[in-house]
């Protein structure tokens, strides 16, 4: 197989393939058994009917195209091996010649394949590198914060005689209906106004609705079979709610917690939200290092890799392809794959590697972000064959916390900051002397923050899928030269997020809960 290589820009190359026929034979071979396999001649038992007379009844071109319709991807491959490019989304396939179709065994299979691939990227010297952050402040407000929260997890609802405001817990009941036909009812949901998790309007809707009140809004349907339709959505409040919470004190402490007075909790949380704030330098450093990579270095990205992108964020929001929102988040998803390729290269070059603590923590993180038990979404992702998505996301996360070890971190008053991190590939085997001297000047590692979840209309790297290679197929038509054939797979990855059930509710975007390229954002305790 001879292969030639043309660059036609940074991201996209053609390859010109040449095959002879004796490469080909023994797909034409297969294809022959294949056809007779599926066909019933009087006078042949299934699948023993003579190549002669299949290529008889069937004809010549018949055969060649299904050889090589079934042998072109595994060409293709070859192809793009020799050539030494790294293939992402999908590849164009013209097949300007079949051989053999006059019955011959002579002359070659000839097929060019335009296709993108990834860019070449000049990474910098990260040692020379310094990125700059704002540490997060460990105070009395973020001791508060998080005393509020727990309180929260222990408070009761209590009922009010008033009419529904920001904040409250209504129990409800929703009829969504189009023209006269009902979509779908629930009753009884217990929904705090404000969320925004069910119904685009519903919050609008209920706030000022007392106990036993009706009123009717539209809302645009995200899921389910009806999905981008309007519906008429009736819905009532059965009750109102208010979330009381217990007082702050010993009392509380002793129910709450393992200690006995509120200064005890106090002091514990305080603890937590240290090493929270340790976590966050981390993750505050990884970002501004990403932003600052991104910023400095040219990093192409595929036209029709993005478009692709943005229209399957558009379907998993139920959105027709041309929809204003593919403009607003075209930006983001540019800055998504250019954040993909650039971690790429990085964990090319460091060969980070992945272990098992790495992929729990991250399920962890994930869990946490989704409020899914993690044994269930791991069930998920490996019903949805997103596990191997999973491994690429950690891989890239791990690759820049690599590079982030050889970066010099300052905080704003110029103090560079010890973050814990080890470049890959640091010996690990100390002496005990060592590790004893070393100890008291050794911070712990820090502790990654939960990533925060990302708003829907961002489309962030993990709501986009991996740039995934696609093999082409020739197309089927019986002629001396095949037309051109796109490849029509698509890589569809399905990260479902569980709801509540509701009608019209808004369908889980279908990410890579992962494939975030870009690193998780840090919350900055208060």
């Amino acid at each position: 197989m001879k292969t030639e290589s043309e660059k036609l820009s940074p991201t996209r190359v053609k390859l010109t393939v040449e095959v002879p026929f004796d490469e080909l034979k023994p797909a034409v071979e297969a294809a022959t058994t294949k056809i007779a396999d599926q066909v019933q001649i009087p006078g042949f038992r299934k699948g023993k009917v003579p190549s002669k007379l299949v290529e008889q009844r069937f004809g010549r071109p018949a055969i060649m195209q299904e050889a090589v319709n079934d042998a072109l991807p595994d060409f293709y491959q070859q192809a793009a091996a020799e050539a030494e490019i790294k293939p992402v989304g999908r590849p164009e396939v013209e097949v300007a010649e079949v051989p053999g179709l006059d019955g011959s065994e002579e002359g070659n299979l000839l097929f060019t394949v335009e296709q993108d691939v990834r860019p070449e990227i000049a990474l910098p010297d990260f040692s020379a590198y310094e990125v700059e952050i704002e540490e997060p402040e460990v105070d009395e407000d973020a001791v508060e914060v998080r005393l509020t929260e727990l309180r929260e997890r222990f408070g009761t609802l209590v009922g009010v005689d008033r009419p529904a405001a920001d904040g409250d817990f209504v129990s409800l009941d929703m009829v969504a209906t189009i023209g006269d036909e009902e979509i779908e009812s629930v009753e009884g949901v217990s929904y705090q106004i404000g969320e925004g998790n069910m119904l685009e309007g519903l919050d609008e809707a209920l706030i000022g609705l007392s106990a036993e009140e009706t009123t009717t809004f539209e809302s645009e349907l995200a899921g389910g079979d009806r999905a981008g339709e309007t519906a008429q959505v009736k819905v009532t409040a059965q009750s109102v709610k208010v979330r009381e919470l217990p007082e702050a004190d010993d009392e509380f402490a002793e129910m709450a917690s393992e200690f006995d007075t509120i200064d005890e909790l106090k002091d514990d949380l305080k603890t937590q939200a240290a090493a929270d704030a340790e976590g966050n330098r981390v993750a505050l450093a990884r970002n501004a290092l990403l932003e600052k990579l991104l910023e400095e270095l040219e990093i192409p990205v595929p036209a029709q890799l993005v478009e692709d992108e943005i229209t399957s964020h558009l379907e998993n929001e139920g959105k027709e392809a041309g929809d204003a929102h593919g403009e607003e988040i075209r930006e983001d998803t540019e800055k998504a794959v250019r954040a993909q390729f650039l971690l790429d290269e990085i964990n090319g070059t460091r060969e980070v590697q992945v272990d098992q603590s790495d992929l729990m923590n991250y399920m962890t993180q994930l869990s946490a972000q989704y409020g899914i038990e993690s044994n269930q979404l791991l069930q998920m992702l490996a019903q949805s064959g997103q596990l191997e998505q999973i491994f690429s996301e950690v891989q890239r996360s791990k690759a820049l916390d690599v590079v982030l070890a050889d970066v010099t971190v300052k905080n704003a008053a110029g103090d560079v900051l010890d973050l814990g991190l080890k470049a890959e590939g640091d010996d690990a085997e100390a002496t005990d002397e060592e590790a004893e001297e070393e100890a008291p000047a050794k911070k712990a590692p820090a502790k990654q923050a939960a990533p925060k979840k990302a708003p829907a209309k961002k489309a962030a790297a993990a709501e986009e899928t991996d740039a995934t290679e696609e093999k082409p197929k020739a197309k089927k038509a019986p002629a001396k030269k095949a037309p051109a054939k796109k490849a029509a797979a698509e890589v569809d990855a399905a990260e479902e997020k569980p709801a509540k059930k509701a009608p019209a509710k808004k369908a889980p975007a279908k990410k890579a809960p992962a494939a975030k390229a870009e690193s998780d954002e840090a919350s900055e305790s208060k």
